[in-house]
């Protein structure tokens, strides 16, 4: 399976179904803190939701389609992060991220969403990537520009969030513009 070493107490690794307990756990214990931003969490009930989950972004690893992490910090479950779809032909993809909130604070997403970037253009050879978030997400936005995504604008109305139209912050970065 694919596993990613960030550094001594940060790695990325691919879910596998063992996995799903935990990653329900991480999920329930932060349904509101998530559920602010993610359309997705209202429909994440059960473990076998998570394994759902883990089961499909295994199928899209394997086709080469996205690629799904746990991010794992002293073998502890603490956030999800990866590229959605790729876009194989246009070599870009969109990244996407979220963190418990108790582990917010301590640099772990900023430096995993740098392994992922850098994994994207070294490894794969993709030449774009795009990061959005609400306007209002700091936490999300800070990480874009901490490693120096730069701005695009704001989409209007991008996403059906629970019971309206919200916004998105477009974030992009170049393969050539990536310093690692």
């Amino acid at each position: 399976m694919f596993r990613l070493p960030v550094d001594t107490s940060l790695d990325l690794v691919l879910l596998e179904p063992r996995h799903a307990g935990m990653l329900f756990a991480v999920i329930e214990e932060n349904r509101a803190h998530l559920r602010r931003y993610l359309p997705w969490v209202d429909a994440t009930r059960t473990v076998a939701d998570a394994q759902t989950f883990i089961a499909a972004s295994l199928d899209q690893f394997a086709r080469s389609q996205s690629l799904n992490v746990g991010l794992f910090c002293q073998s502890a479950l603490v956030g999800m992060a990866g590229y959605h779809t790729i876009d194989w032909p246009n070599r870009r993809t969109a990244l996407g991220y979220w963190l418990a909130e108790r582990s917010q604070g301590h640099g772990y997403m900023t430096r995993g969403v740098r392994a992922l970037t850098t994994h994207a253009f070294a490894a794969l050879g993709l030449n774009r990537l795009e990061i959005r978030a609400a306007p209002e997400n700091r936490r999300s936005r800070a990480v874009a520009e901490r490693l120096g995504y730069r701005p695009e604008g704001v989409c209007r109305q991008a996403e059906w969030l629970h019971d309206r139209f919200v916004d998105h912050a477009v974030y992009s970065m170049l393969a050539a513009d990536w310093r690692g």
